[in-house]
């Protein structure tokens, strides 16, 4: 410490020594930005780790309707191919009814309960209405807040981190 005082006493703008300007903190700033999902992606593996204990909201389940089973088939199909998710349910008719370009609609349709990484829900979504035939595919997700420790565990290992 003594050495650092030597060479730019204080207070630094009397004595003439360069002080961080502001791309030094822009750049610093962008760098902690970028870095910081990798950071907090760290920080949940080791509190994980450390106490054995699931992070509320680590993982969750996605929704995605679609037409008919083949359809569901499918894109669950293609959804695993992709190692988006680690399990893709698929639950037999339901009935919906909403509003289509001013009209009500009724129709049967198949649901796909989707189990992932909450951080691959983006990629998901992307994937899936790229695949989708629908014009606005139904698509929604929930985190899971509680669950089979061994369950999602299991889940954990079998979703690969970004």
């Amino acid at each position: 410490m003594e050495g650092l005082s030597q060479r730019c006493p204080l207070p630094a703008a009397a004595q003439g020594c360069p002080r961080p300007g502001r791309g030094t903190a822009l750049l610093v700033l962008t760098l902690l930005v970028l870095v910081y999902p990798l950071l907090q992606g760290l920080a949940v593996q080791l509190h994980s780790a450390l106490t054995g204990r699931y992070i509320p909201g680590t993982h969750s389940i996605a929704f995605v309707n679609c037409l008919n089973e083949q359809i569901a088939r499918d894109i669950a199909r293609a959804i695993m191919d992709k190692r988006l998710a680690a399990c893709v349910n698929i639950l037999p008719k339901s009935s919906a009814l909403y509003f289509w370009k001013g009209e009500l609609e009724e129709s049967t349709e198949i649901l796909l309960l989707v189990k992932t990484r909450t951080s691959k829900i983006g990629e998901l979504s992307n994937y899936v209405r790229s695949i989708h035939p629908f014009e606005i595919p139904d698509i929604v997700s929930l985190p899971i807040e509680q669950g089979n420790p061994l369950y999602l565990r299991w889940m954990e290992e079998n979703v690969p981190r970004d």
